[in-house]
């Protein structure tokens, strides 16, 4: 029966834009749960916003372009771009909604009555603060205002994308023309969004700068009647292209886009719900808006500033107490880093184990008179990152350093190409990506020279080189000097540098080259055993699933007989408990404390399990159109910590969320069982190993793989 289905048919996959949205309506349920400290939910809430803003500058940009262009080709669900796009219309109009319901009806009274008062007009306001409020005007924010009034001889100016602005309708003083002008200001962002106001200590009061440059706005246009004044925020396309076949140097070619992004089409509008119908009239035909992507907003524009308010002094009991990540089994700072790596294979695990020995391992190489060489890729770094600093002394120190920046990650595209800038000026050679493809791989080669020869070693990751995110992010790295892997590693980097590539690899699998096939030919291994009667199981966890190929293999392996548990934290286009099809997969999302960024990726092997991590999700960008890694767990403690880890993950009853038949995800019912929070729980392991000075035993007997199934 399975040989007669088309698992590649539009009905089995879901469209991988309205998949995202559900992903951020799960983002929202953090948001809107009681369970969660109140400043955790405004974070939660900031999110959202921030997330949302991402998607139309790229996601909705891109279908606009499609549309325009007059594109008529089906997505993996067979939907058109137009299709996509009003189908995303009536979701977020109904998402923001949402977000504004939990602002205004759940979040703002609780931070009420527990001393946090967000005012919203100068009538909330006793004497002082409202003379406060028009001092600190005066003083501190008149003097950055560029009030810009419209009229024939000058023209409605640019309006930068994200930026808050304030619009408004006035009329000459002592004029007898009637005719109503348009002027609009920008709120700047150089200024704290939100003003402590003087309080009587019991309450922190607080108000919006927009709120304040509204109340004062007729400061700005002294020979005019201000009318009406309200806030209004655009998005544009921010979704460059570069033709780098025809760009003769890269990195002007991006720099010049980097502009572009400040002018591209207007593809969302925000406004005051109750916004003025002439002032609107004006905004939409200046902008060239059309109604449908108008979103008319119940409260402040711009929910991302609750980030900043969550840094708030005087509500700690609001917030989860920081976790500070412990020291990773296996390595101590106190000795050279090179000599513990040559014990065998070492496994960190971000942000539970600290991110230190990844720092420390280039600083001390930059320093080590052994070390000959460095390379290392990179695609996003901190702002102040220690490793630009240590490569950048290895360098000065004469070493070898070759640095892959790829200047093409998105939205940090002027940020590498700061640091990849000054690491020439160190003496580094840089390489700004390869033509056509973004390196995204996680990759650091040590070439060290010891009595016996040379010897390489090697850090691969799941995520980023960033100290800061390495905090938040939960992801996974290991170091070893394994000969081969080290073999491998070299050649990666002669083929990013050189275009050489080698006949055949001990290790590793790359993309765009081989790991596509790696992929297909560890699922259809699976595949060969269940058919075979003997037991199959496939594990993954990643950020996203929307490859078709790969999702029709998994569903000719669930069809032959193959238990499948996928741990996808956003995109998922795979459907689930389609007889026949999906009925042997599940799929859950975790979304907690931390960000889910790891891959990881188990093959049961017929009892010779197998276990994968790497920087590449399920996704025909990753598979196809950049330069990702795969690595091998082999050495058999470290094997069972990553099945260890993913066990505990396929157990959560507290943060996951179940994908039904319907599509939707549910909340896993956890009547008489303990309850179990993966991320708490990795938190709490770290912390007991640290305390105990183990080395990773522990004396939990855990559920095999195989039998984790249905949220069992």
């Amino acid at each position: 029966m399975a040989d007669m289905v088309n698992f590649e048919d539009t009905k089995y996959y879901t469209n991988r834009e309205l998949s995202w949205i559900d992903f951020n309506h799960r983002i929202l349920g953090e948001a809107r749960d009681k369970t969660n400290k109140l400043f955790e939910r405004l974070k939660f809430l900031s999110i959202t916003a921030s997330n949302l803003d991402e998607f139309y500058m790229v996601r909705v940009a891109s279908l606009k372009d499609m549309a325009h262009a007059g594109y008529t080709k089906t997505d993996i669900s067979g939907m058109k771009p137009q299709e996509q796009l009003k189908a995303i219309n009536e979701k977020v109009h109904s998402f923001v909604n949402l977000q504004y319901s939990t602002y205004n009806r759940s979040l703002i009274p609780l931070l009420h009555q527990n001393g946090l008062k967000m005012l919203g007009s100068f009538d909330e306001m006793n004497e002082e603060q409202k003379e406060y409020a028009d001092r600190y005007f005066k003083e501190e924010v008149y003097p950055v205002l560029t009030p810009m009034a419209v009229d024939s001889s000058r023209p409605f100016p640019l309006i930068r994308n994200k930026t808050l602005n304030i619009a408004a309708l006035m009329n000459e003083k002592n004029s007898k023309d009637e005719e109503l002008e348009f002027a609009t200001v920008q709120v700047p962002s150089v200024l704290p969004r939100f003003v402590k106001l003087p309080s009587d200590g019991k309450t922190t009061s607080i108000i919006l700068l927009e709120t304040i440059i509204q109340n004062n706005i007729d400061k700005l246009f002294l020979n005019y009647n201000v009318i009406c004044s309200y806030p209004y925020r655009i998005m544009r396309n921010a979704d460059f292209s570069i033709e780098e076949e025809e760009a003769a140097d890269l990195l002007k070619e991006i720099k010049k886009q980097l502009k572009k992004r400040q002018w591209g089409e207007v593809i969302r509008l925000e406004t005051d719900e109750k916004i003025d119908k002439r002032l609107l009239k004006i905004l939409k035909k200046e902008l060239h808006i059309k109604e449908e992507d108008i979103f008319r907003i119940n409260g402040p524009l711009d929910l991302t500033f609750l980030m900043k308010l969550y840094g708030i002094d005087g509500f700690s009991k609001f917030k989860d107490k920081k976790y500070v990540p412990q020291p990773v089994p296996g390595i101590n700072s106190e000795e050279d880093i090179f000599t513990q790596i040559s014990r065998g294979d070492i496994l960190l695990h971000h942000p539970y184990m600290t991110f230190d020995p990844v720092v420390q391992f280039i600083r001390q190489a930059s320093r080590d008179e052994n070390v000959l060489a460095i390379k290392q890729t990179l695609y996003r770094v901190s702002g102040n990152s220690p490793i630009i600093a240590s490569l950048a002394e290895a360098a000065e120190n004469g070493k070898q350093v070759t640095v892959l920046v790829e200047l093409k990650a998105r939205f940090d595209e002027e940020n590498n190409i700061i640091w990849a800038q000054k690491l020439e000026k160190a003496g580094c050679h840089v390489i700004y990506g390869l033509l056509g493809l973004k390196t995204h791989s996680k990759i650091t080669l040590v070439v060290r020279r010891e009595e016996d020869g040379i010897k390489r070693y090697v850090h691969l990751g799941t995520g980023n080189y960033n100290d800061a995110t390495a905090k938040l992010y939960t992801d996974m790295g290991m170091f070893t000097c394994n000969t081969q892997i080290g073999e491998d590693a070299t050649a990666v980097f002669n083929m990013i540098s050189g275009y050489s590539e080698p006949r055949s690899w001990n290790k590793l699998s790359l993309a765009p080259h081989w790991l596509r096939d790696k992929f297909m030919y560890l699922i259809r291994r699976e595949i060969k055993f269940a058919k075979e009667g003997k037991d199959a199981f496939i594990t993954a966890k990643m950020n996203s699933l929307c490859d078709r190929k790969i999702i029709a293999a998994l569903y000719e392996a669930s069809a032959a007989g193959v238990k499948i548990n996928l741990i996808i934290r956003g995109i998922c286009c795979l459907k689930t408990g389609i007889p026949g099809v999906s009925d042997n997969i599940t799929v859950r999302s975790i979304v907690g404390m931390f960000l889910e960024h790891s891959r990881i990726f188990y093959f049961h092997n017929d009892g010779n399990e197998e276990v994968y991590m790497g920087s590449a999700d399920w996704m025909p960008r990753n598979l196809d159109k950049r330069v990702e890694i795969l690595f091998p767990v082999e050495d058999e403690n470290l094997k069972n910590e990553v099945i260890h880890i993913l066990q505990v993950q396929l157990e959560d009853n507290m943060k996951a969320q179940m994908m039904n038949e319907k599509g939707e995800y549910i909340k896993i019912d956890r009547r008489g069982r303990k309850k179990l929070c993966a991320q708490e729980y990795f938190c709490q392991e770290a912390e007991e190993r640290t305390k105990n000075k183990e080395s990773g035993r522990r004396s939990k007997v855990f559920i095999p793989m195989e039998n984790t199934k249905d949220g069992d």
